[in-house]
């Protein structure tokens, strides 16, 4: 089995202590390839030091996260569009909304989108996207540049059926997360995963993050990390009723074409 992680913030200082041997237990457990996330200037500068660090394991991203969107400049700009010219960099992204917790303004966030969907426009590369609690804005921004964005992905999906279904409609891809195995907040997505075709769905870890519930035994440092992938990818083939190496296999696939790996 050979699994892709499309989204793992890998620059995070937790990772700094051990993080040669957080890749090799990933690869213990089939992950091949990870996609290290860029959520913000500096975490984007990181995220490409990382990929050139580690040829054809490690891959990065290049955005700036709506909860960072204040930041946003036209040096913010240039830079990130400095970094997409480089192959290893894979999407422009993370970007979106996120109301949940409005770290910026809706307005600054909004804009901050809309400079980064510009750049995907130019460069011709996919997206990576987030969005929490702001669906109605995020689909009206993305609408604006309708038919000139290219593969896209939202991210980390916890929402609706009705999101759901407004994303597959729009023919975009779907990444599904440990929020799968929260018996707290994600039981609808055990449902929800059964319809997206397989295509469209991509597996992720969004480590250091949401490390899944129902993995045993708990680690007791609660870090998330890219050998949990395995056990995500095992839960959601149990809920999408089919076997594992198939549900694995449809995901990289699908994970390669859309990013070009």
């Amino acid at each position: 089995m050979q699994l892709i992680d499309i989204g793992a913030n890998l620059g995070h200082e937790s990772f700094r202590p051990d993080f040669d041997q957080v890749l090799e237990r990933a690869h213990a457990h089939g992950v091949a390839q990870m996609i290290v996330t860029g959520a913000s200037a500096a975490g984007s500068r990181m995220a490409l030091a990382l990929a050139q660090a580690y040829p054809g394991v490690l891959y990065a991203t290049a955005g700036v996260h709506p909860h960072h969107a204040i930041d946003y400049d036209d040096a913010t700009d240039a830079e990130l569009r400095a970094h997409l010219k480089a192959d290893a960099v894979k999407a422009v992204g993370e970007t979106g909304l996120d109301y949940h917790r409005n770290h910026s303004p809706p307005a600054a966030q909004i804009e901050a989108f809309e400079r980064q969907l510009q750049i995907a426009v130019d460069c011709g590369k996919p997206l990576f996207l987030h969005q929490r609690d702001a669906h109605g804005d995020f689909m009206a921004v993305l609408r604006n540049f309708r038919d000139r964005l290219g593969r896209i992905v939202v991210h980390c999906f916890t929402g609706t059926r009705e999101e759901m279904v407004d994303y597959l409609d729009a023919g975009w891809h779907i990444g599904i997360t440990g929020w799968l195995c929260d018996e707290r907040r994600g039981t609808h997505l055990r449902e929800l995963v059964r319809e997206i075709p397989a295509e469209r769905l991509m597996i992720e870890t969004d480590s250091p993050y949401l490390l899944p519930r129902t993995v045993r035994p708990k680690p007791s440092h609660r870090r998330n990390e890219p050998m949990y992938l395995r056990h995500i990818v095992e839960e959601l083939a149990r809920d999408r009723g089919e076997d594992v190496e198939v549900t694995a296999a449809n995901a990289t696939a699908t994970s390669r074409a859309f990013f070009g790996l």
